[in-house]
């Protein structure tokens, strides 16, 4: 009985778990740029390793590329960029660090 009400309460919760924000994430192509301290940008609260590879969950409903050229803007050029799962090419890599 107890190993069924563990299955339930599983199964009940693996739904808010595939739900959860997607990560955003970047890194910077100067990493000793990188900010000691969090950075909030258009609502992501960004917190960066000392390797210049940056997280936040969280974040204003825009589209990947502005995303990026406002976090470019305020923290230095990227070599990676993703903004609610989506990741960036090469292209729009380029377009957002020029």
């Amino acid at each position: 009985m107890r190993a069924l009400v563990l299955l339930a309460a599983v199964v009940v919760a693996a739904p808010a778990v595939a739900q959860a924000p997607a990560a955003n994430r970047l890194t910077l192509a100067d990493a000793a740029s990188a900010p000691t301290r969090s950075t909030i940008i258009d609502g992501a609260t960004w917190r960066c390793e000392p390797t210049g590879v940056c997280v936040s969950s969280t974040g204003a409903n825009q589209p990947a590329p502005r995303a990026c050229r406002r976090v470019v803007a305020r923290l230095g050029q990227v070599t990676e960029f993703v903004w609610k799962g989506e990741a960036l090419s090469a292209e729009e890599l380029a377009a957002c660090n020029a």
